[in-house]
């Protein structure tokens, strides 16, 4: 009996036991499911707890891609000739006194005589090999006026280079060495495939230091920074520096989608790159004319602010309105005219006046294009014909008046005309400008010459007096204003 009592307590125990050991193993099940990474394994690292998004995880080493992309990756030494600026103060950028003592004219009537000298002047840039016949990208700035372009490859090989084509525009350079046997050459991508937030990885020769590689990603695309017309540009938080531009932004699958160009200098992980596609379409005219032809309307265009929707009646601030048009050029032979609004070209919206201008210089000269316009609040559609854009000199642009939006106006005199070099002595010409008036604040300075007020063109003052009359009524008025050589739309409002 007593046995029997014992082998029961045994056999509980037991049961006790395995069930606790059960309940164990199944809770550690849980817990290692629940917080165990999925996904690649061993080469990569978590990068977010988030369990409902298929993020990519930070690579845990780029050496295996940098092996295999340095080779193609090149330095570019340049030599040029410069010749001195005149005489210059012994005292360098300015005097101790804060002007030359003696007058500013002082060191340059005694040693102004010393004849200038040559010296020559030399920087250094990166490049990527796209052909394994010796084509490489750069920047136009690398090898801009350059007496002699030097190339070295990854292995230590030195070649001299000629300039294939540039384009200022882009600041896109195509440059060609001429190498015995076949060349280590990039892969370009899709640069219009990139993201926000993807991984790149930046090759160059960053102050002379060569094969550097630097990685970061995307911080923003489509940047506007004041580099040129056709600014585009590639923001990245890869390390960019002096000696970098022309080197190549790669991505992650190896291919080449940016050419590194510009920094921002007081700033830290702020570069910019061109994309790969802007150059792969203007590779063709570099190779074939040196430089790149572009289409032209003949417009000069403005964007429109929230005064100016509001003073035209549109709906939005979307499109680009034509603030003047020259003459005899695609858009004056098709009838578009100052104040219209271009919205859309072949059926593509048109959001601003940069993405106008990219648009029509992507258009071959000689194709026909469809615009569409608001005028006068009616929508038209105006078939152009493209012409090319040329390097010439581009508008892109004695009575008083009484004070109208803090600003007095004066026709222009012979005198007035001499003085300042116009063209003609009719029109108008504002003269003062009142501080912290509603004309101060839209920007409007002394010696603007007004051609139009609310689109109707006005030449002297009595015109100019009768229109500001009629928009009193209105508290507003749109003044079409000539400023050196562009000319711009402002809205006035009390």
């Amino acid at each position: 009996m007593k046995m029997a009592t014992k082998g029961r307590k045994t056999f509980i125990m037991f049961l006790l036991a395995f069930l606790i050991g059960f309940f164990v193993i199944s809770v550690a099940e849980v817990l290692r499911s629940s917080f165990a990474p999925s996904g690649p394994g061993p080469d990569v690292q978590v990068a977010s707890a988030v369990s409902t998004l298929d993020v990519p995880r930070t690579p845990v080493s780029f050496a295996d891609l940098a092996e295999k992309l340095k080779p193609a990756v090149v330095n570019i030494s340049t030599t040029k000739t410069v010749r001195s600026g005149g005489f210059r103060s012994p005292f360098g950028q300015g005097s101790p006194f804060g002007r030359n003592f003696g007058g500013d004219d002082f060191f340059e009537r005694f040693f102004g005589d010393i004849p200038q000298r040559q010296f020559k002047q030399r920087s250094l840039g990166s490049g990527f090999i796209i052909s394994d016949d010796g084509y490489i990208f750069t920047n136009n700035h690398v090898v801009e006026q350059a007496d002699k372009i030097l190339v070295k490859l990854s292995d230590g090989k030195e070649y001299e280079a000629k300039v294939i084509g540039k384009d200022a525009k882009t600041d896109i350079a195509l440059i060609k060495i001429k190498a015995n046997g076949s060349l280590p050459v990039v892969e370009t991508g899709d640069s219009d495939k990139l993201r926000v937030g993807d991984w790149v990885m930046a090759i160059g020769n960053p102050f002379g230091l060569e094969q550097t590689v630097t990685a970061g990603i995307v911080s923003a695309k489509g940047r506007v920074i004041g580099a040129g017309p056709y600014d585009n540009f590639i923001q990245t938080d890869a390390s960019i520096n002096p000696g970098n531009s022309g080197g190549p932004l790669f991505g992650m699958d190896g291919k080449v989608i940016g050419i590194n160009t510009a920094i921002v200098a007081q700033g830290q992980g702020i570069g910019f790159a061109i994309p790969i596609n802007m150059a792969k379409t203007i590779l063709p005219d570099l190779k074939a004319k040196g430089k790149v032809v572009r289409g032209w309307l003949g417009v000069s265009v403005q964007d429109i602010s929230e005064e100016i929707a509001q003073s035209m009646k549109l709906k939005d601030k979307s499109g680009a309105l034509i603030s003047d048009v020259f003459k005899d050029d695609p858009a004056d032979k098709a009838g578009l005219k100052s104040g219209d609004v271009v919205t859309e070209i072949n059926g593509k919206l048109v959001k601003d006046t940069h993405e106008l201008l990219m648009m029509i210089a992507g258009f071959r000269v000689g194709e026909t294009i469809k615009v569409k316009i608001i005028r006068d609040g009616q929508e038209r559609v105006i078939s152009i014909t493209i012409a090319e854009r040329t390097d010439k000199a581009e508008l892109a642009s004695a009575q008083q008046s009484g004070e109208a939006f803090g600003m007095t106006v004066q026709e222009i005199t012979p005198e007035i005309a001499r003085h300042l070099g116009l063209a003609s002595a009719k029109g108008l010409i504002v003269v003062d400008v009142q501080e912290g008036s509603v004309a101060e604040e839209v920007g409007i300075q002394p010696q603007d010459i007004i051609l139009q007020v609310n689109k109707v063109k006005t030449t002297t003052l009595k015109e100019y007096q009768r229109e500001i009359a009629k928009a009193g009524e209105k508290g507003s008025i749109l003044l079409l204003i000539k400023r050196g050589k562009t000319t711009f739309f402002v809205p006035l409002m009390k």
